[in-house]
């Protein structure tokens, strides 16, 4: 099922949604896991997962056993983290950089007044935006990321928590995985489905009191 009738790349459909959801609360998931969280057949399963992997999105280790039996496959969100880092997200994080100092020599515009880490940081978090069917506007003064208008707004009211939970998993991610001071707090509360505006915070700073954390869901406004 598609999220919002558009598609936007490895993350498209509900059913990958709520596989990358089930990776990114657990790690190290089985193919017979996720096909009892999600009702899917073992090889839909696999398709989407290869997805997902294709994308850097999610990793894949060979279990190790200590008994006799054939090694399973586990599945893990790439993090960023050293032991669930994606060799395509790295490879996406350092083309990032790289068109990010072309764009900014031809417009001799300045990296970000936090440092070159976090230029860094946000040039990767941008392309990752735009590759998932957003829009980013980032305001470096308040540190938030304007996602508005955004593209699940249609989505079925009682799927945005989860949504959102992915998709903030994921700007995480793409955060750490590039390395430097920044990282995604919260999903600040909206009064309209298409507004959407996450607060980042730089290492050292108080926390935000958002309305969904990468450690648990609140409601949002939906």
């Amino acid at each position: 099922m598609s999220i919002t009738g558009v598609a936007y790349g490895p993350i498209s459909s509900y059913s990958r949604v709520r596989i990358l959801h089930l990776v990114q609360e657990r790690p190290e998931r089985t193919i017979g896991e996720l096909c009892d969280a999600t009702g899917l057949h073992a090889n839909t399963i696999r398709e989407h997962l290869q997805r997902l992997i294709e994308g850097g999105y999610v990793i894949q280790a060979t279990e190790h056993r200590t008994t006799r039996g054939r090694p399973r496959t586990l599945y893990s969100a790439a993090t960023g983290a050293p032991e669930a880092s994606s060799p395509i997200a790295r490879e996406k994080i350092a083309g990032a950089a790289r068109r990010g100092d072309v764009m900014r020599s031809i417009l001799s515009e300045p990296g970000s007044d936090l440092g070159r880490e976090a230029t860094y940081q946000l040039d990767a978090l941008v392309e990752h935006l735009e590759e998932s069917g957003f829009e980013p506007i980032v305001d470096e003064d308040r540190m938030t990321v304007d996602l508005t208008p955004c593209p699940h707004a249609a989505s079925a009211p009682e799927h945005r928590p989860m949504l959102c939970q992915v998709h903030l998993g994921l700007m995480q991610g793409v955060l750490t995985q590039a390395g430097g001071p920044i990282a995604a707090e919260c999903v600040l509360a909206s009064q309209l489905p298409e507004e959407c505006t996450v607060q980042l915070k730089v290492a050292g700073q108080l926390k935000v009191t958002g309305q969904l954390k990468l450690t648990g869901q609140l409601p949002l406004t939906a």
